[in-house]
C-alpha cells in the first residue's frame, strides 16, 4: 500500500536542534528504507525562511501497521522532532 505522510516538526524554540541532533540517524535510516524500496521519495517542509520545519513522504509498505512500526522506530518520531504527523492512503500515478 502507498501512503502520503506529512510531518511538522515541533514549534518550540528547540526544534531545530532536536531535528539537527538526529537527522544523520533519520537520513541513515531513510537510506536503508529506499534501498528496500519502501521510500518512494521525500523531502523537508521549509518555511518562508528556508528553515526546514517539517517533512512529507511518499512510502509503501505492506499495511498501515508496518508503516506504523517504521515510524513508531525513526529517530524524527524517537527524538521528538515530529510533533503532527498524518498519513493517507494514496495511489501514485505511473508515468512511465
Amino acid at each position: 500500500m502507498q501512503f502520503m505522510v506529512t510531518a511538522y516538526d515541533g514549534t518550540d524554540a528547540d526544534a531545530p536542534d532536536r531535528r539537527k541532533a538526529v537527522r544523520p540517524a533519520h537520513l541513515d535510516g531513510m537510506r536503508k528504507y529506499k534501498a528496500a524500496g519502501n521510500i518512494i521519495a521525500g523531502g523537508a517542509i521549509l518555511d518562508d525562511d528556508d528553515r526546514m520545519i517539517g517533512s512529507t513522504l511518499y512510502v509503501e509498505f505492506e499495511s498501515r501497521e508496518a508503516l506504523d512500526q517504521w515510524l513508531n522506530e525513526d529517530p524524527y518520531v524517537t527524538g521528538g522532532v515530529w510533533q503532527d504527523i498524518s498519513v493517507v492512503p494514496i495511489r501514485l500515478a505511473n508515468l512511465d
